[in-house]
């Protein structure tokens, strides 16, 4: 009967989520990170009250269909903070590219010295970029499009919860490098810590999310097996 309620999926997702944040709020710990918690609390309910994945796939649709433009909404920020990027364009782009490139070319070595077979490594290739884009090259190209989405989550995660943590370790304090680094390496996730740090670093970060996610879609099908 559970399975079969069309609302369930959506309301344990979203309850799962409020339960993460409140967790956060409560806390103050980044560790408690609200997508982090909400998937465990959501996986364990799936486990608990035995409900195929393959259902509440089904039911959560909906949400999935607000990936894009939910993502397309990070342009708002980029618009208000467009004339102080202007200076430093070709620089934010020279960095995107490398940071993609250096994210398909790490994922292509680590897949040949582990011997991962052709499907795990197209399913992995597209992580550093938004599941809107990573889950269609993937299944395109052969890949599994459920472990594609679990890696970009992976990603994301220990984007928001330790990207700020590396910044200040290798020294990058410039809020535009920090920008940077979070929407190239930990996409749409990353950037919603990014705009918790400046208005500036996530209208950057939500700049190299997109511009990233184009670069890794055109030398995807360079690096698949």
């Amino acid at each position: 009967m559970l399975a079969e309620n069309a609302f369930l999926p959506i309301l344990l997702t979203l309850a799962s989520y409020e339960v993460g944040r409140a967790i956060q709020r409560k806390t103050g710990n980044s560790l408690c990170n609200p997508i982090l918690i909400g998937a465990i609390l959501t996986a364990s309910m799936l486990l608990l009250l035995k409900i195929p994945v393959d259902a509440y796939q089904s039911g959560c649709a909906p949400l999935q269909y607000l990936l894009t433009p939910a993502t397309i909404c990070y342009a708002l920020g980029l618009y208000e903070q467009l004339e102080k990027l202007k200076k430093q364009l070709g620089a934010v782009l020279a960095g995107i590219l490398c940071g993609s490139i250096v994210s398909l070319l790490s994922i292509r070595a680590m897949a040949f010295m582990f011997s991962l077979d052709d499907v795990l490594t197209i399913s992995l290739l597209p992580k550093s970029i938004t599941t809107a884009i990573g889950m269609v090259l993937s299944s395109e190209a052969g890949g599994i499009a459920a472990l594609t989405t679990a890696a970009i989550v992976i990603t994301g995660v220990l984007g928001n919860v330790f990207g700020e943590s590396l910044c200040k370790l290798f020294r990058i304090h410039h809020p535009i490098a920090q920008g940077v680094a979070f929407g190239t390496a930990s996409h749409a996730v990353g950037t919603s810590r990014a705009m918790e740090l400046s208005q500036l670093t996530g209208a950057v970060s939500s700049l190299s999310l997109t511009v990233a996610g184009v670069i890794t879609a055109v030398l995807f099908h360079f690096l698949i097996p």
